[in-house]
C-alpha cells in the first residue's frame, strides 16, 4: 500500500474558503493531511470544509480573521487540539485593493498592510514556536504574486506587499533553517477563481498575453504550493515560485 505523502502531518490554510486556498486544502486532505481551512466567511469555508470531509479528508473550519493576533493564536492551539501537532502553515489570505497611488486612502493602505503582511508574518511566527516545541522541522509558505515582480497599475500598495512576503521569507530561512523549518513563497499570476470570473473578459485577456495561452487554474497554483510543503523540499528554502505561464517573461499589459 502506497503512503500518501501528507500522512500524519497537520497544516494551516488561511483564506481557504474558496479559490487557490481551497483548491490547496482539498490537495492536502486528498494526500492524507489533516488540514484547518480559515476564511472570514463563517458559511463559506464551513461548505468547503465539509466537502473535504466528505471526500474523506480530515478537515476543521474555523471562521474568523487571520490578520488579527489572537485569532491566529486561536487556529494554531486549535489545529494542535483537533489534530495532535502541526507540520505546515500556509498563509494564503490577503486582500487585493485597487487605487490610483496619487489618491489612495490610508484606510486602504492600511487595510492591505494588516491582512497581507501582519496576518503572515503572526501566523509564521506562531507556527514556527509550535514547531520548534514539536523538534521536527515544518513548512512555511507565504502566498505572494506576480506583482511583487512587476509593476500592475492601481496596484502599488499590493504589489509592495507582496515583494516584501518574498524578502520575510529570504530572512526567516536565517532564523528558522536551524530548527530545519523550511519558509517559502509562490507567486501567481493571473488565475481563474471564482472572484476573478466575475470579470467577463478577464479569462480572454490573460489567454492573449500569457505566453502559454491561459491563466492559471487553481491546480497549477496549489501543485507548487504542495511541493514547496511537501518532503520532496526539504533541502529548498528561500525560495519562490513563480507560476504565471510565462508572463513575467514578457510582462504584456492587459491594458
Amino acid at each position: 500500500m502506497t503512503t500518501k505523502k501528507f500522512t500524519g502531518k497537520t497544516a494551516i490554510i488561511t483564506g481557504a474558503g474558496q479559490g487557490i486556498g481551497f483548491e490547496i486544502a482539498r490537495q492536502m486532505a486528498a494526500e492524507g493531511a489533516a488540514v484547518l481551512i480559515n476564511d472570514i466567511n463563517e458559511a463559506l469555508v464551513k461548505t468547503a470544509a465539509g466537502k473535504i470531509v466528505a471526500a474523506g479528508g480530515q478537515c476543521c473550519a474555523l471562521a474568523g480573521d487571520a490578520a488579527d493576533l489572537d485569532f491566529i493564536r486561536q487556529m494554531v492551539d486549535t489545529a494542535v487540539k483537533q489534530f495532535g501537532r502541526l507540520d505546515i502553515a500556509i498563509a494564503n489570505a490577503g486582500i487585493t485593493l485597487f487605487g490610483d497611488f496619487l489618491s489612495y486612502p490610508v484606510e486602504s493602505m492600511q487595510s492591505v498592510m494588516r491582512l497581507n503582511l501582519q496576518g503572515s508574518f503572526f501566523l509564521a511566527q506562531r507556527a514556527a514556536n509550535q514547531m520548534i516545541k514539536q523538534q521536527n522541522g515544518g513548512r512555511i509558505l507565504f502566498m505572494s504574486s506576480v506583482t511583487g515582480h512587476q509593476a500592475h497599475q492601481d496596484l502599488a500598495a499590493y504589489g509592495m506587499t507582496k515583494a516584501a512576503l518574498e524578502m520575510l521569507a529570504k530572512s526567516l530561512v536565517v532564523e528558522l533553517s536551524p530548527h530545519q523549518i523550511t519558509v517559502n513563497t509562490v507567486a501567481p499570476g493571473a488565475t481563474l477563481t471564482e472572484r476573478t470570473l466575475e470579470d467577463a473578459g478577464y479569462k480572454n485577456t490573460w489567454s492573449r498575453i500569457t505566453p502559454m495561452g491561459r491563466p492559471a487554474t487553481v491546480e497549477d497554483v496549489a501543485n507548487s504550493v504542495l511541493f514547496l510543503v511537501s518532503p520532496a523540499s526539504g533541502h529548498i528554502t528561500g525560495q519562490n515560485i513563480i507560476v504565471d505561464g510565462g508572463w513575467t517573461a514578457v510582462s504584456t499589459s492587459p491594458y
